[in-house]
C-alpha cells in the first residue's frame, strides 16, 4: 500500500516558468487504489485556505487508507499536511502521521526558509533537531502543487528529465521526473488527453533507485492526477481518479 504514500510524492512535474494558478480553495481528489478489479483502499487530496502564523496559506490535505479485506490484511492509515505559501509556492509546514501494517512515524517539520534550516519534530520520540535544507526545498506535498503551478509543456521533449530538491524527514533528496509524452486514456469521466511521466529517485534508505512507475497528469490547465501504475512482481497496482471538485479550470475531454 505504499501507492498512497506515491500519490503525494509522485504527481511532481514540469519544468519552472511561471503561469496561472493550477489550484483553487476547495479543490478536492478522490483515488481508488486497486489490483484490477479488487480495490485495497481509497486516498483523497484537499485545498483549503487558512492563516498560519500570520501568512496566508494553502493547506494540503493528503490522506489515504485500506479499505475492506485489504485493511484486514494489512492497516494503512496516511494523513499527509503541507501548509504552502500562496504567493511563493514554498512550504512553511509539513505533517506526516502514518501507520503502515504497524509501521508508524507521527512528524511535524516547520521551514525557516530565510535561514534555510527546518525545525524536525518527532513526536513519537519527543525530539526535535534542526536541520539545514537546500534553497527552493519541497516537501512531498507541496512538491506537487508547486510543480502543477510551473508546467510549461511547450519546453518539454520526450525523454527530457527534471529534478527538484525534496526534503523528507530529516534527509534532502533529488527527485527526478522523466517525461513520456502525450496519451489519451479511458477514464469513467471519458476519454482525457494526459500528460505522460515516470518518476525517478536517488538510492537510499527510503527509496530505491527507480521505481517502475508511471504518472498521467491532465494535459489543461489544470494538471490534476488521472493516474499512476505501480508495475509489481505479481501485477500492477493503479491508483484511479474517481471523484473530484472545486476545479479552478476547465476540465478537458477529448471528443472523437
Amino acid at each position: 500500500m505504499k501507492l498512497l504514500t506515491y500519490i503525494l510524492l509522485l504527481f511532481s512535474l514540469g519544468s519552472v516558468h511561471a503561469q496561472e494558478k493550477a489550484y483553487k480553495d476547495g479543490e478536492w481528489f478522490k483515488f481508488r487504489i486497486h489490483y484490477g478489479f479488487v480495490t485495497a483502499g481509497y486516498a483523497t487530496l484537499e485545498v483549503n485556505d487558512e492563516v498560519l502564523g500570520g501568512k496566508e496559506v494553502h493547506h494540503i490535505k493528503g490522506y489515504g487508507k485500506t479499505t475492506g479485506l485489504s485493511r484486514a490484511f494489512f492497516k494503512v492509515e496516511d494523513d499527509y499536511q503541507s501548509y504552502i505559501d500562496k504567493d511563493k509556492d514554498i512550504p512553511y509546514r509539513f505533517i506526516r502521521n502514518i501507520n503502515e501494517g504497524g509501521y508508524t512515524k507521527d512528524i511535524q517539520i516547520d521551514f525557516d526558509h530565510g535561514n534555510g534550516r527546518a525545525l524536525v519534530h518527532n513526536k513519537e520520540k519527543d525530539t526535535k533537531d534542526w536541520v539545514t535544507f537546500p534553497e527552493d526545498a519541497q516537501d512531498m506535498v507541496s512538491a506537487f502543487y508547486y510543480l502543477r503551478n510551473h508546467l510549461d509543456v511547450s519546453s518539454l521533449e520526450i525523454g527530457d528529465t527534471i529534478d527538484i530538491n525534496m526534503f523528507f524527514d530529516k534527509e534532502n533528496y533529488k527527485f527526478r521526473l522523466k517525461y513520456l509524452g502525450n496519451e489519451v486514456i479511458r477514464t469513467k469521466f471519458g476519454k482525457i488527453p494526459t500528460l505522460k511521466f515516470r518518476p525517478y529517485v536517488q538510492s537510499g534508505r527510503v527509496f530505491k533507485e527507480k521505481e517502475s512507475l508511471t504518472v498521467w497528469v491532465s494535459d489543461d490547465a489544470n494538471k490534476m492526477p488521472v493516474l499512476i501504475k505501480a508495475d509489481l512482481a505479481v501485477g500492477s497496482l493503479k491508483a484511479s481518479l474517481t471523484e473530484f471538485k472545486g476545479l479552478k479550470n476547465s476540465f478537458k475531454i477529448h471528443v472523437d
